[in-house]
């Protein structure tokens, strides 16, 4: 997870807690959770603009249910975060570019560290 997103309304400082998403073809605005990524076509709001928004004339607004806590990182996003980084490494450098690698890995050992991650067992 990055920094905190702000609000994007104009002078708000806000930190942003739920994201607006137009969808023109049906005339509505839909109102949720904040989301992951920021995206180039929505707009990030605080608590305050997101409960006074209001829209055009004939519109719609679907509001989706807010949690009341953020959630926590759980077991699957750190396994996917390990994953990423696991892939990263392993994938050949570009041509050109020294390789900072060794060229025989070492033995792996339980609690050793490689790079900045430590290996460690699954508990039983």
């Amino acid at each position: 997870m990055g920094a905190i997103r702000q609000c994007s309304r104009s002078a708000c400082r806000q930190s942003a807690v739920a994201t607006l998403t137009y969808v023109y073809a049906e005339s509505t605005a839909v109102l949720g959770p904040l989301a992951m990524y920021a995206e180039p076509h929505s707009y990030d709001l605080c608590t305050q603009h997101a409960d006074s928004l209001t829209v055009p004339r004939g519109w719609e607004v679907l509001r989706l249910a807010m949690p009341s806590t953020p959630p926590e990182p759980g077991p699957d996003d750190l396994l996917a975060l390990a994953n990423a980084v696991r892939e990263a490494a392993a994938a050949p450098d570009a041509p050109g570019q020294r390789t900072s690698r060794p060229a025989v890995e070492p033995p792996l050992v339980e609690g050793a560290r490689r790079g900045h991650l430590r290996i460690l067992r699954e508990p039983s």
